[in-house]
Order: C-alpha cells, then sequence, then structure tokens
C-alpha cells in the first residue's frame, strides 16, 4: 500500500477544498474556475489552471483522486516533489491545449457553416452568450456540426482527467508489467496493455461521439494529457534526465 507522499496530498486537499467550496458556491465557482471556450465571456486566463481542481461531482473527484493517488504516489517517490509536480501541471496544461484547440476547430466549422447559410455572426453570438439557439441551425447544418459548435462554447472543462492521464502513461512507461485489478475485469492486466487501449478508447469516442463511459467527458483532454505525458516521458528517458530527482 503505497504513503501519501507530500505533492499528492496537497493535490488531494486542495481538490477536496475546491469540491466542497463547489458544493457551497456551485454558479459562482463554475464562472470562476472552469476552462471556458476563450471566446465565451466567462473566460479568464487562469482558468487554465484551476480548471484542474474542479470536478462535476463525487464519482468523478473519487476516480480521479483515486488515480492520482495509486499511480502518482510511486512516480513521486521516485522523482521527487518538483519533478512531479512540473510532470502533472505540463500534462494539465497540455491537456487544456489540445482540448482548446479542438474546441476551436469544431466551434470554427459550425459558425462557417452558419455564415455561410446567410446568418450574421453577431447574431449567432448574441444567442450563444445567453445560452441559447435557434432551432433553424440545424435546418441548415448537420446536426453533429451545430452540436459541437454548441459544446465548445457553452460547456466548460473541469477535472483534473488529463493531469491524471499524464500520470496513467509515465507510470505505464516506469512500470510496465505492473498487474491492475479493475473493479469490472475480474483479471490483472499489465499497465503496458491496458494504459494503450484506455486511451485509445478515448481517441475513438472524441472522433465517432460515442461514449463508452457516459457523456460530458472531455475525451481529448485525456488523449492531450497522455500525448503530452508521454513526450514529456519520452525526452526524459532519452537524455537520462529520469535518474534525477528533484528534492
Amino acid at each position: 500500500m503505497y504513503r501519501v507522499t507530500e505533492a499528492i496530498k496537497h493535490l488531494l486537499i486542495i481538490n477536496v477544498l475546491f469540491f466542497v467550496a463547489t458544493q457551497l458556491y456551485h454558479d459562482q465557482m463554475i464562472e470562476l474556475f472552469s476552462l471556458w471556450f476563450p471566446r465565451n465571456e466567462n473566460f479568464r486566463l487562469w482558468q487554465i489552471v484551476t480548471h484542474m481542481f474542479m470536478h462535476g461531482g463525487f464519482m468523478h473527484i473519487f476516480f480521479n483522486m483515486y488515480a492520482l493517488w495509486a499511480f502518482g504516489s510511486p512516480l513521486e517517490q521516485m522523482w521527487g516533489r518538483n519533478k512531479f509536480l512540473f510532470f502533472y501541471f505540463s500534462a494539465g496544461l497540455g491537456a487544456a491545449l489540445i482540448h482548446t484547440g479542438v474546441g476551436y476547430y469544431q466551434f470554427n466549422e459550425g459558425l462557417k457553416a452558419l455564415m455561410h447559410a446567410g446568418i450574421k455572426e453577431e447574431d449567432i453570438f448574441a444567442l450563444l452568450r445567453e445560452g441559447k439557439y435557434n432551432d433553424y441551425w440545424y435546418q441548415v447544418a448537420p446536426k453533429g456540426t451545430i452540436d459541437n459548435l454548441l459544446a465548445a462554447y457553452i460547456q466548460p472543462a473541469v477535472g483534473a482527467s488529463g493531469a491524471i492521464y499524464g500520470v496513467l502513461v509515465a507510470f505505464a512507461m516506469m512500470f510496465p508489467n505492473a498487474e491492475l485489478f479493475l473493479i469490472f475485469v475480474p483479471i490483472p492486466i499489465k499497465a503496458k496493455y491496458f494504459i494503450p487501449v484506455l486511451i485509445g478508447l478515448d481517441l475513438f469516442s472524441g472522433f465517432t461521439g460515442y461514449s463508452l463511459f457516459g457523456g460530458g467527458i472531455a475525451h481529448f483532454a485525456h488523449v492531450g494529457g497522455a500525448l503530452f505525458g508521454f513526450i514529456m516521458m519520452w525526452y526524459w528517458k532519452k537524455n537520462q534526465f529520469k535518474n534525477n530527482r528533484w528534492n
């Protein structure tokens, strides 16, 4: 059983405090600290970091914090506090970058389709700022295109999942033969097989819109965190930097 290492202990505390504050002051916390689309009037620069401490419900924070402890503890013990924190937040920022980039692409595709149909940009934004849309939009553009536009603009991103996926990749690369026992799979699966399959499912869901884990999941944030985690691990292993602790 892993002990709770220093950085992870503080991350757990901060996440729980944010979660409690969100239960008490839901609308204010969502508006201020979730990651909004950059063209949404609620967007603030600090949300690139603070969204990592926001969660949508108890099961969301429970599974994220469990994964942080279970997979992050051996990494922090090996790397030291500062190196682990650098990795964790870099993966989280990478997740936010990929999520926002995909959101921009999907939003602009919808915006171009509506403007091509003769709808003025200012009229589109006037409705979006009120959290509304026009049913006519679905008559002039594909449903998926409009759904993506609305989701990008109206739904903020919350959660540590992007950073957690970076941690999962690092764990799989450092402990590839570690056997993981999952709730719904009664046999052990090695990390080097399980983590790539998990990321593959997110890629599938992100591109197809069909999610095995339910709706409201930022699949490309997961993929972004995993990608940045892989890049950092590849660079560190190539330069033998993984052998150095940051104390």
